[in-house]
């Protein structure tokens, strides 16, 4: 039971570290400074996802979403805030993995 509630999620986290600096790639120019704009802007979006993912964990857990709200809105946003953040200890490392190895699909610009 450990696993489930462990593994697929961090398994998740892991892969997406991967997908959204390739998708957001797609749509974002190339060089040097738009690099380090797109490593932000998907640690942003991941931070993101990984705090609405832990919100809905805990709703399918069993946790009424009225429950989370109980201590207030600004406990509510520094709570997954937190959970966000921890969860970098997963998608940190494989999205700048992925966004290193983006230079090499540069067409106009060099590394």
């Amino acid at each position: 039971m450990l696993s489930d509630s462990l593994i697929f999620p961090a398994l998740a986290l892991f892969c997406l570290g991967w997908v959204v600096p390739r998708l957001l790639a797609a749509f974002w120019p190339e060089g040097l400074r738009p690099l380090i704009g797109l490593a932000l802007a998907s640690a942003l979006v991941l931070f993101l996802l990984a705090a609405a993912g832990f919100m809905v964990l805990y709703v399918l857990g069993g946790v009424p979403f009225s429950a989370l709200l109980q201590l207030g809105l600004p406990a509510f946003a520094l709570h997954f805030a937190r959970l966000g953040l921890v969860s970098a200890l997963f998608w940190a490392p494989m999205m700048l993995l992925s966004v290193a190895g983006l230079p090499k699909y540069w067409v106009r610009e060099h590394w």
